[in-house]
């Protein structure tokens, strides 16, 4: 009996360049976004937006987020690199002569792509909506605690808009605050503070000061009816955190788009699906259009293969718009764009090997 093997000598070296070529489109691809991203993010920083703490959980976030997006560009690019270069090496024209057809050819490509495949759906559908909501989450605290932040030794700092300015000479490593002074606006009335020690305590969900064994002064000038009170903790609330955290439609679960009938949350889910479906799609269309004339430049098809790419995924959110408004029904919203790939893959092939090759490869007469 024959000992046949699931990878062959050019499965082997296909699934090599393959998975090379795909590692280095995707690192190219997501340091050039990311580095904008993190020039964002430094802003942020710089303007007290977010502290230095929260930059690399943001970055690291930014990153699985920009590998999610890009996984099917890197691929679509790889595939056609890789394959064309074996055209270009004449490495087709041996395979060709040695009896590889297209559809051992798709075998071989289809053995790294269906894994990866898998690892976009993966990420599409579940570890990048936990990464743009943790994005969301971390952001909103940052914002939250921004008062926080802008405590310092030696200086006046302001909250409320004015109604608190905040004074401390000196803060330890444990962030406890040494002699404060607090001046208070309510209505008509201010209040003077001191305190020995303050500390920043989260209660309910608001940023409270609490201050430990001092003396605090409430009256209206001009009137002898002053408030004079000793006490050993006091808390007053820094910022008024009552704003609701704002869920994103990408931070929503997978699980809970499947049960919506909104629209857009519709679309959401689509644009998530639409990661797997489209690498299997454009890796059918990248091997017919991967073929090149020995002579021809090192970038082959790319040019045209950049249009394709651009149309696909313009047509795609297009649909998704039009599906959102009504003006087209849901399904043409998500399939439409894959009916014209069809038409533009059988147009490749039969351009490829002719209309007399595709019929008998439906029929099932060649490999």
């Amino acid at each position: 009996m024959r000992n046949i093997r699931f990878l062959s000598v050019m499965d082997r070296m296909i699934m090599s360049d393959l998975l090379k070529t795909i590692f280095s489109v995707l690192l190219v691809l997501v340091v050039i976004i990311v580095s904008r991203n993190f020039i964002k993010i430094l802003k942020m920083a710089v303007e007290g937006l977010i502290s230095t703490e929260a930059i690399l959980s943001i970055l690291g976030l930014k990153i699985i987020l920009a590998c999610a997006a890009f996984m099917v560009p890197a691929v679509f690019v790889s595939v056609l690199m890789v394959l064309g270069r074996m055209y270009r090496d004449q490495e087709m024209s041996a395979l060709a002569s040695a009896g590889v057809g297209a559809g051992r050819l798709y075998l071989s490509v289809f053995k790294v792509i269906i894994p990866i495949t898998f690892l976009a759906a993966w990420m599409s559908l579940y570890i990048a909506p936990w990464a743009a909501d943790k994005v969301e989450q971390v952001i909103y605290e940052q914002k939250q605690s921004i008062g926080v932040r802008a405590i310092g030794e030696g200086k006046f700092t302001e909250f409320n808009h004015g109604k608190l300015i905040f004074y401390v000479e000196k803060i330890t490593d444990d962030n406890r605050m040494h002699d404060v002074f607090v001046q208070s606006k309510s209505a008509q009335e201010i209040g003077i503070l001191t305190a020995e020690q303050a500390e920043v305590r989260e209660i309910e969900g608001d940023l409270f000061i609490v201050f430990l064994n001092g003396e605090r002064t409430q009256g209206e000038a001009g009137h002898v009816d002053f408030v004079f009170e000793t006490f050993s903790e006091y808390g007053m609330r820094l910022e008024d955190s009552s704003d609701i955290k704002e869920s994103r439609i990408e931070g929503i679960t997978t699980a809970k788009l499947l049960h919506t009938q909104d629209l857009n949350e519709l679309r959401e889910l689509y644009h998530r699906l639409s990661v797997p479906i489209s690498i299997l799609v454009l890796t059918l269309m990248a091997v017919p259009l991967a073929q090149v004339s020995p002579r021809s430049g090192v970038y082959g098809n790319l040019v045209a293969a950049f249009l394709i790419y651009f149309s696909f995924a313009n047509f795609e959110k297009v649909a998704g718009s039009w599906m959102v408004k009504g003006e087209i029904p849901v399904w043409i919203g998500f399939w439409g764009v894959y009916f014209f790939a069809g038409g533009l893959i059988v147009f490749l092939l039969v351009r490829l090997y002719g209309v007399t090759w595709v019929m008998m490869k439906l029929k099932g007469q060649v490999q």
